[in-house]
C-alpha cells in the first residue's frame, strides 16, 4: 500500500508536470509474469493513456490494483517532465552553438589558421604542371 504522503508528492508531481485527472484514460488489462494466479486471472495492470501529450503507459510492478494505479501516474508525470527538459536542454544546445560560431577567434588561433593555410598553399603550388615556355 502507498502512504498518503506519497499520494501527495505524486500529486505534486502531475501539478508540476501539468497532468490533470480530467486528461487521463484509464484502464486495466489482465497481469502476467510472476506472481502466481493472482496476478495472471486478476486484472490489475494499469494503463494510462494521456491526451494532451499522446503518451501511454502501463504499469503492473505489484499485484495491488490501487498501488499501480498512483504508480502508472508517477511514471507518466516523469515521462513528461523528462520530454520537457529533453527538448530545452536541446534548445539550449543549438543556442550554445551558434554563440561558439558567432565567436571571433582568438589571436593565436587566427595565427594558426593562417599558417595552415599559407602551408596548404604551398603544398597546391608544388603540384602546379611546369610551363615550358616559362624556363
Amino acid at each position: 500500500m502507498i502512504s498518503p504522503e506519497t499520494i501527495e508528492q505524486i500529486k505534486a508531481l502531475m501539478q508540476e508536470a501539468s497532468v490533470f485527472e480530467e486528461d487521463l484514460d484509464e484502464s486495466f488489462i489482465l497481469g502476467g509474469g510472476p506472481g502466481g494466479q493472482k496476478t495472471n486471472k486478476t486484472s490489475n495492470v494499469v494503463r494510462l493513456s494521456h491526451e494532451p501529450s499522446a503518451l501511454s503507459v502501463r504499469c503492473g510492478e505489484t499485484r495491488s490494483r490501487e498501488t499501480n494505479r498512483w504508480l502508472a501516474r508517477r511514471m507518466l508525470a516523469e515521462m513528461i517532465l523528462d520530454r520537457e527538459r529533453k527538448r530545452k536542454s536541446s534548445a539550449r544546445q543549438a543556442a550554445e552553438k551558434i554563440r561558439r560560431q558567432k565567436r571571433r577567434r582568438s589571436r593565436r588561433q587566427k595565427q594558426k589558421m593562417l599558417a595552415d593555410k599559407h602551408a596548404h598553399s604551398e603544398i597546391k603550388a608544388a603540384r602546379r604542371r611546369v610551363d615550358p615556355d616559362s624556363e
